[in-house]
């Protein structure tokens, strides 16, 4: 038998089944891989093992009991450390919190709970989610175990570098401005931004301008439909709602013939007088070339979504930095760029933020009208290799790390502002040996042609994306 890590999570959950391993063994690996190899890769804030164990004696309990288990029982799923876990430690990557412990879960922890997973820890994040890259002051820099000199990205990056690693089977992760599909790029992942209103944030955290939403991080196209079905829930009170996938589940269209898509592809960022790297634009072309062999019809198209939308969205988000309350005693503790962001949010009127927001959702209209015409829409994730370990700081202040930030994710948080789903094909390697995605954006609510799709191009690479490991695996 493979290692336990070798196993993706749902033949993880499949072997749990039959019983030819149990949740503790599987538990008790991975939490052996962590203490030996994440002090070099940075993925996790928080480890839970007696939370952890505590949890796959119980599902243990009911397999041997004759039980049925959901699909992914058994399957570790670490938490990232944005999301609430009752009586867990959260510091939203952040020291002002350092001693604030969960009052309550996320429904979609419950979710998670509920269908059998076992949480390993919590996984690191940068300070409240607000970079592309994952350097706190309350643990270590997450690391893309491609090359451990360089940064995991963000905001999911310890949950990406978890998965990468073989530290984690899948992961949950968030995604406001890029946050799932950018680590997903730089670690070599498949990663799922669903459409707004997939998943729910109840009970505390408000959905307001629909940017930000939950979704899976995973070695396989499989694991993620299945990790989306089981986070997908709605609660009273919830301000935005996607429709059901049509054929019940994100799973049944794993494998399934998507026929011939239309697919619009375009590569100019939207933010002025940014230059997209070579090999990033090596891994459009193959991309492009690779769908075209699967029969489908790629077409160049002029951007739907301007320029002009960069300066909202950076409106808002100077105004969501503020919505984390930090003790006046610990402003101190803020990180220069977090501290920057909440001057400018604290500082920016009310009339200001409601004309960005209006002026995004105006751009969105007319966006839709362009794109709707395609079944998907093919850029790159990001606009560069993954960058080293300290580079974003690695400037004269603040101002000029958000300027390398908007460089770097210049293309994700369109699909944030429009609601669409999205996802990053990690089908290309760097002459570095440095992963390098694309993105496939697909329309509102329609997760299941980006997953037929992606499943596609993930058979013909022979699964599992060719089997590619990092020396740290």
């Amino acid at each position: 038998m493979a290692h336990i890590h070798d196993l993706n999570a749902l033949q993880q959950a499949a072997a749990v089944r039959r019983r030819e391993v149990s949740p503790v063994e599987i538990t008790e690996h991975y939490l052996d891989r962590i203490a030996r190899l994440d002090p070099q890769i940075g993925a996790y804030v928080t480890v839970t093992p007696e939370l952890a164990l505590e949890q796959a004696h119980k599902v243990e309990a009911r397999v041997l009991a004759g039980d049925d288990p959901s699909p992914l029982a058994g399957v570790p799923i670490p938490i990232k450390d944005l999301n609430l876990v009752k009586g867990v430690p959260i510091h939203f990557g952040s020291a002002t919190y350092e001693d604030f412990v969960a009052p309550v879960d996320d429904s979609v922890v419950e979710r998670l709970r509920d269908a059998g997973t076992i949480m390993l820890g919590k996984t690191a994040t940068p300070e409240f989610g607000l970079p592309c890259y994952t350097e706190t002051s309350v643990s270590a820099p997450s690391r893309t175990p491609w090359d451990l000199s360089r940064s995991a990205g963000g905001s999911s990056g310890g949950a990406a570098a978890a998965v990468a690693a073989g530290l984690a089977p899948a992961a949950q992760g968030s995604d406001g401005a890029g946050s799932i599909r950018i680590p997903a790029s730089v670690c070599g992942l498949f990663g799922i931004k669903p459409s707004r209103g997939r998943i729910s944030f109840a009970p505390i955290v408000p959905d307001l301008a629909g940017l930000s939403t939950n979704g899976p991080i995973t070695r396989t196209v499989a694991d993620a439909a299945a990790l989306l079905d089981v986070m997908v829930h709605h609660n009273p009170g919830d301000l935005y709602h996607a429709p059901p996938p049509e054929l019940g589940s994100f799973h049944a269209y794993v494998g399934r013939d998507p026929g011939r898509l239309r697919i619009a592809r375009y590569a100019e960022p939207l933010v002025p007088g940014v230059v997209v790297d070579p090999e990033v634009l090596a891994a459009y072309e193959h991309a492009s070339a690779e769908l075209a062999a699967l029969g489908h019809e790629v077409v160049d198209i002029a951007p739907p979504f301007g320029p002009d939308t960069v300066p909202q969205f950076v409106t808002l988000w100077y105004a969501f930095s503020c919505m984390h309350p930090v003790d006046l005693t610990r402003q101190d503790r803020l990180r220069p760029l977090t501290a920057w962001l909440r001057e400018r949010g604290f500082a920016t009127p009310a009339p200001d933020f409601l004309q960005a927001q209006s002026a995004l959702q105006l751009a969105t209209r007319f966006g839709l009208l362009a794109t709707d015409s395609y079944d998907a829409v093919l850029t790159p994730t990001v606009t560069q290799p993954p960058r080293p370990v300290g580079w974003f700081e690695d400037v004269e202040g603040p101002e000029e790390t958000f300027e390398r930030m908007k460089r770097f994710a210049a293309f994700p948080a369109i699909y944030n502002i429009s609601g669409q789903p999205a996802v990053n094909l990690p089908l290309h390697w760097s002459a570095d040996g440095l992963p390098i995605g694309v993105m496939l954006a697909g329309r509102f609510g329609d997760e299941g042609t980006l997953i037929s799709v992606s499943s596609q191009i993930e058979a013909a690479r022979g699964g599992f994306w060719g089997e590619r490991r990092p020396t740290t695996w």
